[in-house]
């Protein structure tokens, strides 16, 4: 496996791990991150959109392409073709592992059979792990992310996770809740726990890291070798650091000052208009404000400017926005 530093991972999250956030969260500390979810079934057709997914690697930390899909073969053809790009692309389509996405929930991806789904079918699950590992023939590491079940009757997440092992994946990151419970209720550390001491391989846990402390506490309470952090990141970066801080029992950093958050929140949105064009930029920009905005006094009317912008001057308006707020404030 890829080496990383005992920490936090950025999770893929779609529409939302590009190349941008990739890049400023390793940055700020990442261990690794990963693409956001490409279909192998697309790569196999010939779709143009699913490689530009993949581009633009990861900064300085490791980086994964997640891969999706159910049937084995188009997996493996899937894998290969990803292997192709990166050896036409070195510059721009270099990762360093491949991971199998078995934790999706939503139903454009679970309805056809693959995601969260495969918990369903854990010989399923294990056949589509070991043809992925056979078609990159060692050439990068595989790993898996899961959920613990499909629903309380169906807990196969440690079945699924041995046999995963079996196939000869590398690592696995366990999202703490069944993909019946989407994205809550509160995560369910004793069930990642039970896949940690269910296989011998590396396992990272991830749900609801928002805090150094919620790292620390899910590490305790299940054993896992490192983080995953999803949503916790949004407009947060600086986490990552300080959770690495924290674990190698170094003074952990403040949180940034109200400055140094506009700066990055600006260079974020800058880059993703350099990257994507102003027009699909700006829209993307507008979650991405609004996290990083979040908890700030007027954070509602803020919000609202988020929704609406739709030139790169609209930010800077909503930034001269954020200082009048804490003018009133002071």
């Amino acid at each position: 496996m890829v080496s990383l530093r005992r920490g936090a991972a950025l999770a893929p999250m779609a529409g939302a791990t590009d190349k941008t956030m990739r890049r400023i969260s390793a940055e700020y500390g990442a261990v690794c991150t990963v693409s956001e979810m490409v279909s192998a079934k697309a790569l196999t057709m010939g779709d143009k959109k699913s490689p530009r997914l993949v581009l633009g690697a990861g900064g300085d930390a490791p980086y994964g392409v997640q891969l999706f899909g159910h049937e084995p073969d188009v997996m493996a053809e899937g894998a290969r073709l990803l292997l192709a790009l990166r050896a036409r692309r070195p510059d721009a389509a270099h990762f360093d592992f491949i991971d199998i996405n078995m934790g999706c929930p939503a139903p454009k991806i679970t309805g056809p059979g693959a995601g969260s789904a495969l918990l369903k079918t854990p010989v399923l699950a294990g056949r589509v792990a070991r043809a992925v590992v056979d078609a990159v023939a060692g050439e990068v590491p595989v790993t898996v992310k899961l959920r613990i079940g499909w629903d309380e009757a169906t807990m196969t997440g440690a079945e699924v996770a041995r046999r995963c092992e079996e196939a000869g994946v590398a690592m696995l990151t366990v999202h703490g809740r069944t993909r019946q419970e989407m994205y809550n209720p509160g995560i369910h550390a004793e069930e990642i726990a039970h896949v940690k001491t269910s296989v011998s391989i590396p396992v990272w846990a991830n749900g609801d890291v928002a805090s150094v402390q919620n790292a620390l506490d899910l590490l305790r309470m299940t054993g896992c070798d490192g983080v995953a952090v999803g949503r916790g990141a949004m407009g947060n970066p600086w986490l990552f650091g300080q959770i690495r801080a924290a674990l190698a029992g170094e003074k952990v950093p403040e949180a940034p000052g109200l400055c140094e958050r506009l700066a990055v929140m600006r260079r974020h949105v800058s880059e993703l208009c350099e990257d994507k064009g102003e027009y699909i930029g700006m829209r993307e920009a507008r979650s991405h404000a609004a996290w990083y905005l979040h908890g700030l006094r007027g954070a509602a009317a803020l919000r609202r400017m988020c929704c609406g912008m739709e030139h790169f001057e609209d930010l800077d308006a909503l930034i001269a926005c954020v200082w009048r707020y804490q003018h009133d404030e002071a």
